[in-house]
């Protein structure tokens, strides 16, 4: 186990060397904390003695802000508005060391924001400002024109689809051209894709699809209670998306990671052991950056699986959106936790 863990650690010793495009829907976590203590006289709500507020980066940007976290360098591909959000999010990825010159400023929509009002560790409300339909084709271009030209730096892709609008044909279109000139791929540069329904008919050029259970369910209709059904529904995404391998993340069952042709030697099972969760938020976007960062380090996808599972572990302790550092996952590698 000893040699494992070493290994493992050598891994993330290399993410510093790391540079990762992350292309996507791009969310501003607004965060109100306080105390609850009485209810409203005005009607049978609770009312929230605000005590904090924050903001922090969501959907694609948490997938970014785990990257610059853990040491490596991301670079950040998505959209804006022209408002208060959109500056407060750039203003964010400058503080983590981010690439924005990839961020396109849309005018015609606003910036996603999500405010969620959090007591006693508990969320009280979530309101959310966002437009869904997709980006008019003059932000598409851009986008996709400056995709283009970040493709060159990148050692890795993530494609964080949080169904917000951003990820459309135009992008994948771009990964078609690189992988037509023989450029992406596992052992080249690596395309993970986070996806979301309704866009499942659009992705291809994967190396790796990353669903969730519900995801995995919605996308094969079959229903997963077990890991066994999970390989099953991996392999019908593998013929259905085409692509290198299927990731999928099950909660307290753990990952399974089906390779191409479903033999038994390339479908691996990530056990979990037991914790305490407070929030699943985010986690997904953790097990991205990390899966994509440790292959690109040279990880086997397997070595990335555990490691992700892992930093799953870590951020699933805290309430709300963080991001994992290279200290927490060390120290979770030396301790043998892993995500529940």
């Amino acid at each position: 186990m000893k040699g494992n863990k070493d290994r493992l650690l050598s891994i993330v010793a290399r993410f510093p060397e790391i540079s990762l495009a992350v292309v996507g829907d791009l969310l501003l976590d607004h965060y109100i904390w306080g105390k609850v203590d009485r209810i409203s006289p005005e009607a049978p709500v609770v009312v929230v003695q605000v005590t904090e507020e924050n903001r922090r980066l969501g959907g694609a940007g948490n997938v970014a802000h785990n990257i610059a976290s853990l040491g490596a360098k991301a670079s950040v591909f998505g959209v804006v508005g022209d408002d208060d959000g959109g500056r407060q999010m750039t203003e964010l990825f400058r503080s983590i060391g981010a690439d924005t010159s990839g961020v396109v400023t849309d005018a015609t929509r606003p910036t996603t924001v999500k405010t969620r009002v959090i007591a006693h560790a508990q969320q009280v409300v979530r309101v959310d400002y966002e437009v869904t339909d997709p980006l008019a084709s003059s932000y598409q271009q851009q986008l996709s024109d400056a995709l283009r030209s970040g493709l060159a730096r990148a050692q890795g892709v993530i494609v964080s689809d949080y169904a917000k609008g951003t990820i459309t044909p135009s992008l994948f279109a771009v990964l078609g051209d690189a992988s037509a000139a023989g450029r992406i791929g596992l052992g080249k540069v690596p395309v993970l894709i986070d996806p979301k329904a309704p866009n499942f008919s659009i992705y291809a050029h994967a190396s790796i699809i990353k669903p969730n259970r519900k995801e995995a369910e919605e996308a094969t209709g079959i229903r997963i209670k077990t890991r066994g059904d999970a390989i099953q529904a991996g392999r019908k995404l593998l013929r259905e998306w085409n692509s290198e391998m299927i990731l999928i993340t099950l909660g307290e069952l753990g990952m399974v990671l089906v390779g191409g042709g479903g033999d038994a030697e390339q479908t691996v099972e990530v056990d979990t052991v037991a914790r305490e969760v407070y929030d699943v938020s985010g986690a997904g976007d953790t097990v991205s950056a990390v899966f994509a960062l440790a292959l690109a380090a040279g990880a086997t996808p397997a070595e990335a699986a555990m490691l992700a599972n892992f930093a799953a572990g870590v951020v699933v302790g805290e309430v709300g959106t963080v991001a994992v550092t290279a200290e927490e996952l060390r120290a979770a590698i030396s301790r043998g936790d892993a995500a529940q």
